[in-house]
């Protein structure tokens, strides 16, 4: 089934459009253990069972909870599955998100992360820029790029990605090591990334929205519902079904660590969606009742 949403080359990979992202299995707030562990172990190893190949993570979920349930759940890994992990924040005692920019806080990030999921080299690593944690704010982040190219050249990173940047941090980070892709907000509510996507579509360059379905504040719309109630789907089934229209390059990670939602999401890879509904899920973005 998971085929029906296609496959994107990313990091030298194939993967599918439609993976799976780990935050939601670490305890509320994305701090702490997961209320069911067991629960946990059972998504990861059914998204994977299900056809999923890109898996979306970092160590500071948690913080250590998400790497360690990966590892336990899926390893050894298939020879198909690329995870993706980022650096550039830690968690404060009180659950903080907090900058982690220093060369050796990322150093450590790096460690933590290929010990913790178990790994000699980490596939991607994502470089998450804390200069506003809310969202992209300008600021140059030469110093902690430059960090972690040194780290790729030691062997530990194949692969650089980018999370929460604008697109002049984009053009910034290109100057000083090849980016395979951007980690930003994006969904049918929050589209200020439109002219972004479309020029890394240009380049190749992978696209992964995340809060792909609102994050903590889930989609609401009318629009959305009456769709979604005239296919026969789910209104988030719809929202997702939507992003993998929106550009062949956006990669989905729809986080959960319930089974049954896991299966909601990936059944909207069957959806199809008419030009008339997309019209119309089009006209939502900016709308006062999201």
């Amino acid at each position: 089934m998971i085929d029906q949403a296609g496959t994107y080359s990313f990091a030298g990979r194939r993967v599918t459009r439609l993976g799976y992202g780990a935050m939601q299995l670490a305890g509320p707030g994305v701090f702490g253990p997961p209320r069911d562990r067991d629960a946990a172990l059972a998504v990861l190893r059914a998204a994977v069972a299900a056809g999923v190949t890109h898996i979306d993570t970092s160590d500071f979920y948690g913080p250590h909870v998400t790497n360690r349930l990966i590892r336990e759940a899926l390893s050894p890994y298939p020879d198909d599955l690329l995870i993706v992990t980022k650096i550039g924040a830690r968690r404060g005692d009180d659950a903080a998100w907090l900058p982690a920019f220093a060369p050796d806080e990322l150093a450590r990030a790096v460690e933590d992360n290929l010990t913790n999921l178990g790994l000699d080299t980490l596939d991607v690593v994502n470089l998450r820029l804390m200069f506003d944690v809310h969202g992209p704010a300008e600021g140059s982040l030469a110093a902690p790029l430059r960090t972690l190219a040194d780290l790729q050249r030691q062997g530990l990173v194949r692969h650089i990605g980018l999370s929460n940047v604008t697109p002049t941090q984009y053009e910034e980070a290109r100057g000083i090591a090849p980016i395979v892709c951007v980690q930003n907000q994006y969904n049918l509510a929050h589209r200020a990334d439109d002219s972004f996507i479309d020029a890394l579509a240009a380049e190749g360059v992978a696209y992964v929205p995340f809060f792909p379905l609102g994050g903590f504040s889930p989609l609401q719309s009318d629009e959305l519902s009456d769709v979604a109630a005239e296919l026969g789907a789910t209104p988030m089934q719809v929202a997702l079904a939507w992003l993998l229209r929106r550009s062949p390059n956006i990669l989905l990670i729809p986080g959960t660590a319930s089974l049954a939602h896991l299966h909601e999401n990936l059944a909207a890879v069957s959806l199809t969606l008419t030009e008339a509904a997309m019209t119309r899920l089009d006209a939502i973005d900016g709308a006062p009742h999201i």
